[in-house]
């Protein structure tokens, strides 16, 4: 790969858009295996606990489900970053997506609590904890394919369009609930329905495996490969001991991202129906709605990236995502007739979440890049988006306003870490073969 001058920056090949594509379709059904819970949570919940629970309780044990597949992060983003700084991207991109279908597959099939008892929620964790395993090595390993084989001076588009990828998950998780809501009643989704979501994941797993095929590995681990720098010993040892400095902004920056979608795809939809009275099918039609300016929000993000640069597009989105969602919740208590509008306002506003991975990318060099990533992405993401759903449904009784007064905070975060770090932080391009962050 070329360095390429600022003012000319190399144009997508026709490769290019193969890569970036396929890279992002299969994603897209990656995270739809994993976010298809959240859909069915409510129903999950009925079915999984002992029906003389109370109705709040058995929710919340359901998003403690939920959340457990992100505590699983960190442990298998660590291993499978090891083994993509050591073998090569391509082979630990292709076996994340079949270690969460699988898992997928089976909770379509598996015994309720009414046939099995507690070994229901107990094998319903441990698929969960699967899952998590393998979302954290699917993103980190997704974004630093991307961006080392994006050309120079379209990162940011390219990282912007695969977690617009990325997100079109949460989409294609929304379409299939609002049509199961619209075909089957509620009784028939709750006695057999529910399954086929899960099941249809299975399908997209095998899919998602086929068109990773057809990818090839990276320019910048077969250069490391030729000059045998990707050997390194230990990568996370080389993260801890050399790039310390890099770690504490990345681990901010994925918090600020996480709450982003936590609040936006994960807390909104059930507060809708549990706060807000709308019916499944309403609120299911309006979480499409906003996911889709949310894939435009991160495509924009991207853009916006390769022409001012990653720090000052995190700035920006910093502020305007605790206006959108205070857009959106000013919009739902107050019963206006402009929910949809406000949905996608705050979907755009939510462009963070596509501007973040261009940071990352450029903390750490290319012989531990995966690995620095996932160890700060997933320990960050894991605490976080573990915490974060149920302090919300807890306070939200308190005050229906908590989710936009938690983005507002998250916004000063990071404001604030990409004001002080962007100006302190070495660079290390995604295309740099060695190098120090």
């Amino acid at each position: 790969m070329t360095a390429q001058s600022p003012a000319k920056p190399a144009p997508f090949s026709r490769s290019d858009y193969k890569t970036l594509g396929l890279a992002a379709l299969g994603g897209a059904l990656e995270i739809y295996d994993f976010i298809i819970f959240v859909f069915f949570a409510l129903t999950l919940s009925q079915l999984f606990f002992p029906p003389e629970m109370p109705e709040w309780l058995r929710l919340l044990q359901s998003f403690g489900i939920f959340v457990t597949g992100y505590l699983a992060r960190p442990l298998g983003g660590i291993l499978m970053a090891h083994f993509a700084d050591k073998l090569g991207r391509k082979k630990v991109f292709s076996l994340s997506i079949l270690m969460m279908a699988l898992p997928c597959l089976l909770i379509g099939i598996m015994p309720t609590y009414a046939q099995i008892g507690y070994f229901a929620p107990l094998l319903l964790l441990a698929l969960r904890i699967l899952q998590g395993a393998a979302v954290g090595g699917e993103v980190p390993s997704a974004w630093v394919f991307v961006a080392e084989h994006a050309p120079a001076g379209h990162r940011g588009y390219a990282l912007g369009f695969l977690q617009a990828g990325l997100t079109f998950g949460y989409l294609i998780g929304a379409l299939t609930a609002t049509f199961l809501a619209q075909v089957f009643t509620p009784a028939e989704i709750l006695d057999y329905a529910w399954r086929y979501p899960f099941l249809l994941g299975g399908v997209f797993g095998v899919i998602g495996v086929y068109l990773r095929r057809w990818l090839s590995e990276t320019p910048v681990f077969m250069a490391m490969e030729a000059q045998r720098e990707a050997r390194v010993e230990l990568p996370l040892r080389t993260v801890l001991r050399e790039h310390r400095l890099a770690m504490l902004p990345a681990m901010l920056l994925t918090c600020v991202l996480t709450s982003a979608v936590v609040v936006f795809v994960v807390i909104t939809p059930t507060m809708m129906q549990k706060t807000f009275g709308m019916t499944a099918s309403h609120t299911f039609a309006l979480s499409a709605l906003g996911i889709v300016f949310l894939n435009i929000g991160c495509v924009i993000a991207g853009l916006l990236v390769d022409r001012i640069g990653a720090w000052r597009t995190v700035m920006l989105y910093s502020l305007l995502l605790p206006l959108g969602v205070g857009v959106l919740y000013g919009c739902l208590i107050s019963a206006g007739d402009w929910v949809g509008v406000a949905y996608a306002l705050a979907g755009l506003a939510c462009g963070v979440v596509g501007a973040v991975p261009s940071v990352m990318v450029g903390l750490f060099p290319a012989r531990i890049r995966v690995s620095g990533i996932s160890f700060t992405y997933n320990i960050a993401y894991a605490a976080w988006a573990s915490i974060t759903p149920l302090l919300l449904i807890g306070l939200m009784p308190w005050s229906p306003w908590i989710c936009v007064m938690f983005c507002a905070v998250m916004g000063v975060v990071g404001l604030l870490t990409a004001a002080y770090f962007g100006s302190r932080m070495p660079r290390t391009g995604p295309c740099q073969v060695a190098g120090t962050a």
